[in-house]
């Protein structure tokens, strides 16, 4: 994560951060059981969960675990993209945390429904007064407007420190402390720009993520959450590359990359 100029107050940061906190198990006694009942015995050659289940899912439709086809999980995820059975994908999960994110990029985010789930942070529990602020790179790069957009946006925190220490003031008949402090930051809140720093937990299941990427890691996505698609991607190549290693990352003229595959909307 990139910090430019740090204040006693306010940071400034680039980049975002994406961290993997949670993922799949796989039960094998009950998947064996199941297997039992049905006169069959199989196994995957993968110990990513979230890969093995989704083999599991596309067997099932099928009844397939018998005979499977050479190549185990790799040769049959494959396949599954290459048909675009994107079905089966919804049943891999996993959970991130993603910080050193905008306001603005997370109300592009959010419009990612389908197969997501989301909690922010709350502006109005969590005290602003010492906040961070993502500058983009465009502007960060340049002396001018780079004065330009720090200048408006110390003034934009220091209002919101004044009005947070006013309301307070105001709301001090209020005798539950808690409630006072939401009144006065709910309120105080109105000011701060889109640029303020959040974090959000995430989770999202293999389909929806590769749809995020295929919508976001593009060149005509915004600059940051394009950033935010890739490291996504890059997390996922390394965590389940069965189901993301057909992504190829191409370096764009802004220093950002495109991810792009063959097997597009499955």
């Amino acid at each position: 994560m990139a910090i430019l100029e740090p204040t006693q107050l306010m940071r400034v940061i680039r980049d975002p951060t994406v961290y993997l906190v949670g993922r799949q198990l796989v039960d094998d006694a009950e998947l064996d059981r199941f297997l039992a009942d049905h006169g069959v015995a199989w196994e995957s050659d993968t110990e990513v969960a979230g890969e093995y289940l989704t083999e599991v899912a596309g067997r099932v439709c099928y009844m397939s675990f018998a005979k499977p086809r050479p190549g185990g999980n790799s040769a049959y995820l494959q396949h599954i993209k290459e048909v675009g059975h994107g079905s089966v994908l919804e049943h891999a999960v996993w959970n991130f945390v993603f910080a050193g994110i905008s306001r603005s990029l997370t109300h592009e985010l959010v419009r990612h429904r389908a197969g997501f789930g989301y909690s922010q942070l709350s502006q109005r529990y969590v005290d602003e007064s010492v906040a961070e602020y993502v500058e983009p790179d465009c502007i960060a790069d340049d002396p001018e407007l780079h004065a330009l957009w720090l200048d408006a946006v110390t003034h934009a925190h220091h209002a919101y420190v004044t009005l947070v220490e006013k309301l307070a003031a105001r709301f001090m008949d209020e005798p539950d402390r808690t409630l006072r402090r939401k009144l006065a930051r709910q309120a105080a809140r109105s000011v701060l720009p889109n640029a303020t720093e959040t974090k959000i937990f995430v989770s999202a299941n293999a389909r929806a993520l590769r749809h995020f990427i295929e919508m976001r890691a593009s060149r005509h996505a915004e600059p940051e959450i394009r950033k935010l698609a890739v490291g996504v991607l890059r997390v996922m190549q390394t965590e389940a590359p069965n189901l993301f290693r057909d992504y190829v990352l191409t370096p764009l003229p802004d220093g950002t990359f495109e991810a792009d595959t063959p097997h597009r909307k499955v």
